[in-house]
């Protein structure tokens, strides 16, 4: 199959102007001009995508699918009222409701362009909602727990459920990992109990670390929000917590679990000079998650800083409960302002810089580069076609610049995983969501009583 636009977007090399790709068994075959690969090929069936960017697919370093009902469910409050709200209301839904609600977030990414995804789940509603949708990435079994005595049966909990999981998915598309929710929520001996589980394998692990205020005041001085009345709503309020003297980063760093072969980091927004000095010591790849932390009053990351320094960094949605929506061309042009609002000048992104973070950059994150996040023969044919006909985006003169300052989720005119075409002009050819309509509704009035 030919794809042909008037852009081609390969991110690891410069834009081609009336170009094309070919796609032959899942992978990447060639890119080039329109002209070439037509008379290389002249036998090969074409689409034709016209005024339009093709494009390697998003790579969405962090995202919770299932918890895509909760959009507006609870909105405008900080991060750790926010936090004890989505507690509180967690336990109201139905078996069905995670599946649907997994499933409206599985649609929404495949509409956004977002082809590859690094989702935490404890109960995997997001892993059938991936493995049904076709998409590519890394779904994490979430572990947490502040009761020493929990640890050893939520490890054999989680155990189970992994091995149950890598079953159920294709292996080419889907990795199943382990995640420590956070420094918060698990007891030090959880850490070291994951630490020793991976190993040296290369099995992926996530943790949410230093996102919030609240997060380090509780690490660092033993008292926040979050050390007494979240602890206190998830049951752990007896269990005992001294200060530890130091930043969230450096706590968990005295239990092994920065130094697994293969982990994430997901926010990394109140960290200093010395805990990212330890981050890429250890080689940890960083999730960042600009517009979650905004809405959230959380901060904002220092992502010069991360890029700097050499850490694998990349863009995540985190979730509609969180963000509002998965778009990720807003979570591009978002993110990009903001860095360019407090670098000035001197530590100015340009929107290609970005568009790399939002592609190969996340592909470095999950140790996927070689298969994936840019335009090159003999990657996967993940890619999406991205219309620039409307009169808000003519003329085009720099194709990435307007990509990320001008399109959203809507102008996603195709999105292909491996040389399957997932979506397309409004139609999914692996997702049905109307079949979740009225489950997400009942979900819905659930959540606002």
């Amino acid at each position: 199959m030919l794809l042909l636009a008037r852009y081609v977007i390969p991110v690891a090399t410069p834009h081609i102007e009336d170009g094309g790709v070919l796609v032959r068994d899942g992978r990447i075959e060639a890119v080039g001009t329109r002209a070439d690969l037509l008379a290389a090929y002249p036998d090969e069936e074409v689409r034709d995508f016209s005024l339009a960017a093709l494009m390697p697919g998003f790579v969405d370093l962090h995202t919770h699918l299932e918890y895509s009902v909760f959009r507006g469910a609870v909105d405008d409050l900080p991060y750790t009222q926010w936090k004890m709200q989505v507690l509180a209301k967690e336990g109201g839904l139905s078996e069905e409701q995670w599946r649907a609600s997994a499933m409206l977030g599985a649609v929404e990414a495949l509409r956004s362009g977002i082809t590859t995804i690094a989702d935490v789940t404890d109960a995997g509603a997001s892993l059938e909602a991936a493995a049904q949708a076709g998409l590519r990435g890394v779904v994490y079994r979430e572990v947490s727990t502040m009761d020493r005595a929990e640890v050893p049966a939520v490890m054999d909990a989680a155990r189970e459920d992994m091995a149950a999981w890598s079953d159920k998915v294709d292996p080419s598309l889907l990795r199943i990992g382990i995640a420590p929710h956070s420094p918060y929520s698990c007891h030090p001996e959880l850490f070291q109990a994951v630490a020793a589980e991976v190993g040296e394998s290369p099995v992926p692990v996530a943790i949410h670390l230093a996102g919030s205020r609240d997060e380090y005041a509780f690490v660092k001085y033993g008292s926040s929000s979050l050390g007494q009345e979240y602890r206190a709503q998830a049951g752990w309020a007896e269990k005992a917590w001294l200060p530890t003297g130091v930043s969230p980063v450096r706590y968990i760093y005295q239990w092994g679990i920065l130094e697994v072969p293969d982990i994430m980091a997901v926010h990394c927004v109140h960290v200093d000079d010395e805990d990212i000095e330890v981050l890429a010591a250890n080689d940890v790849a960083v999730a960042h998650c600009a517009r979650c932390n905004l809405k959230l009053g959380m901060g904002i990351a220092p992502l010069h800083k991360f890029v700097d320094v050499g850490l694998r960094v990349g863009l995540g949605t985190d979730s509609p409960a969180s963000n509002s929506t998965i778009d990720f061309f807003d979570e591009m042009r978002i993110g990009l302002l903001v860095q360019r609002g407090l670098g000035g000048e001197a530590g100015y992104y340009t929107a290609g810089r970005y568009m790399e973070l939002a592609t190969l950059g996340g592909a470095r994150a999950l140790r996927l580069e070689h298969e994936i996040g840019s335009l090159e023969a003999g990657k996967q044919a993940d890619i999406i076609a991205v219309d620039l006909s409307q009169s808000h985006q003519v003329p085009t003169q720099d194709p990435p610049g307007a990509l990320v300052h001008t399109a959203n989720q809507e102008d996603v005119l195709m999105t292909m995983v491996a040389g399957r075409v997932l979506y397309e002009e409004g139609r999914f050819s692996t997702l049905d969501p109307d079949a979740v309509t009225d489950v997400l509704e009942a979900a819905r009035l659930r959540l606002r009583d």
